[in-house]
């Protein structure tokens, strides 16, 4: 059974995905974190998005078509372009994007579907969908990209009414400072 994996592209070192201005540009990977990504993600089966964050990824449709566009931006954006995401909204009609379908109901029964229809693990992003799937316990795994700038507010990437117990399964420093954590759900 393919695991259910909550990551976001980065997080504050006090804990938020977005600072309380609503930006995220501390987040901007230099290319050995952009690689790691390009390979993290190309290995998912999957990914379930909230409707903000799949705004944001909107960039990744389109972005090789600019030729100052480095080639491990390419890659990524080939990567995400054959990816199946399914994005959670209630107030989009419909969706953009290749292999990019909407969603409006039960999030358990959309992971199901989406579980028997794939290869690979599934990605949950997006605080608010992600916050969802662990007060229902559904996510396997837990994957941080923690960053050297503490923001003071904003969006927390963990939900604040419910408590993770987790256990560290691995971490890894990059050049620029960003710290990987990987986490496995306790009891999993």
């Amino acid at each position: 059974m393919p695991n259910v994996i909550y990551s976001m592209g980065g997080v504050s070192a006090d804990g938020y995905i977005v600072g309380p201005d609503g930006k995220f540009d501390w987040t901007a990977p230099d290319e050995e974190l952009h690689r790691f990504h390009n390979e993290r993600v190309g290995g998912l089966g999957g990914h379930l998005l909230g409707r903000r964050l799949y705004e944001t990824m909107l960039y990744w449709e389109t972005v090789d078509e600019d030729p100052a566009t480095p080639d491990f931006a390419r890659e990524f954006a080939s990567i995400w372009r054959a990816l199946p995401k399914v994005v959670f909204s209630r107030t989009l009609d419909s969706v953009e994007g290749a292999n990019t379908t909407l969603a409006r109901g039960d999030l358990p029964a959309e992971l199901t579907r989406l579980r028997e229809s794939v290869d690979g693990d599934l990605e949950v992003g997006g605080a608010g969908l992600a916050a969802e799937a662990a007060r229902l316990d559904l996510i396997d795994e837990y994957r941080l990209f923690v960053h050297p700038v503490a923001v003071g507010g904003g969006i927390p990437f963990f939900p604040r009414d419910h408590r993770v117990d987790m256990e560290l399964v691995e971490t890894r420093t990059f050049m620029s400072r960003v710290v990987y954590l990987r986490y496995r759900a306790a009891g999993r």
